[in-house]
């Protein structure tokens, strides 16, 4: 049986964009592998990445490793009140700051990215309940996200179905599979 390391998790701040970064494209560069080929690897790097509107937004989650005071980060992802669904500051045609309406749409849960270290330890469920728990919070009875074929098994686990399978186009002609998904947020 594995030793669980204790978490904690905070609000990310502009000054913890290297290291989100940093933590981004170690999980993409390991965590994928087994799922997409070498080239989707390398391509999903132009699909993926941080939105910092989500940092400027308060809704995005630091998840730190507390043992013996390091605060390495462990993982991080967030939420969102606003159309994007997925992609990065990079991402073209992407990104649409567009307010959502709790009433009738689903929050959008972004950017989930776990230190390969710190893979299967419980760090992407715990974003997974900021982030649930925040959009709950703020009134959304929804929640969607697109997910990665390595995050998929994740999300399944917390409750989230499949709603359509897609293919972002990447670079070189090289497209990426996702899967949106969603859940009903039940009142806590």
């Amino acid at each position: 049986m594995p030793t669980y390391r204790p978490f904690t998790h905070r609000i990310a701040t502009p000054a913890d964009l290297d290291a989100l970064r940093a933590v981004m494209a170690l999980a993409i560069a390991e965590l994928q592998k087994g799922f997409l080929s070498d080239a989707q690897i390398a391509a999903s790097k132009a699909v993926m990445g941080l939105d910092t509107q989500l940092i400027a937004d308060g809704t995005y989650f630091i998840v730190e490793d507390a043992a013996g005071g390091s605060k390495r980060i462990a993982g991080c992802g967030g939420w969102s009140h606003r159309a994007t669904l997925y992609g990065g500051d990079h991402s073209t045609g992407l990104r649409d700051p567009a307010p959502l309406d709790p009433a009738t749409d689903a929050a959008r849960i972004r950017a989930m990215y776990t230190h390969p270290d710190f893979a299967r330890r419980g760090v992407g469920r715990l974003v997974m309940t900021l982030c649930e728990d925040a959009a709950r919070a703020a009134g959304f009875r929804r929640a969607e996200m697109m997910a990665t074929l390595s995050g998929e098994p994740l999300y399944r686990a917390c409750g989230y179905t499949p709603i359509e399978r897609v293919e972002a186009p990447g670079p070189n002609g090289i497209s990426v599979p996702l899967i949106r998904m969603g859940k009903a947020l039940v009142p806590g």
